[in-house]
C-alpha cells in the first residue's frame, strides 16, 4: 500500500507534471522508501529537465554513493557544484563540496 504523503504526491504531480518540488520531493519519497530504481527515475529527471535545482544533486551523488558508484557520483557532485556556484549559492557549494571531498577520498584528518 502506498502511503498517504507518497499518494498525494502523485496527485500533485498528475495536477502539474513538470513541477521541479514535486519531482524533487517523489524522488526522496522513494528514496526513503528503498525504492532505488523510482529515486533514481525522479532523480535524473531532475536534473536533465531542471538543471538549475541544486539540491538535486548532493541527494542523487549520495544515492549513487550508496549503490557503489563512486565515479557516477563524484560527477555529479561536479556538476552540482557548478551549477551552485553559477546561481551563487555558497551554502549548496559547500555541502556539495564536502561530498565531492569524501566521496573522492580527499577529507583526511591530520595525525
Amino acid at each position: 500500500m502506498q502511503s498517504t504523503r507518497l499518494a498525494k504526491l502523485l496527485e500533485f504531480l498528475s495536477n502539474d507534471p513538470n513541477d521541479p518540488f514535486v519531482l524533487y520531493a517523489l524522488a526522496t519519497e522513494y528514496n526513503v522508501s528503498n525504492e532505488v530504481e523510482k529515486a533514481f527515475e525522479y532523480y535524473l529527471k531532475l536534473v536533465s529537465e531542471h538543471p538549475d535545482y541544486v539540491g538535486t544533486y548532493y541527494h542523487l551523488g549520495k544515492l549513487y554513493e550508496k549503490q557503489g558508484q563512486q565515479e557516477s557520483a563524484i560527477g555529479v557532485y561536479q556538476q552540482g557544484m557548478a551549477t551552485a556556484r553559477k546561481k551563487g549559492d555558497r551554502h549548496a557549494f559547500s555541502e556539495l563540496q564536502g561530498a565531492y571531498n569524501s566521496a573522492a577520498g580527499l577529507d583526511y584528518e591530520d595525525d
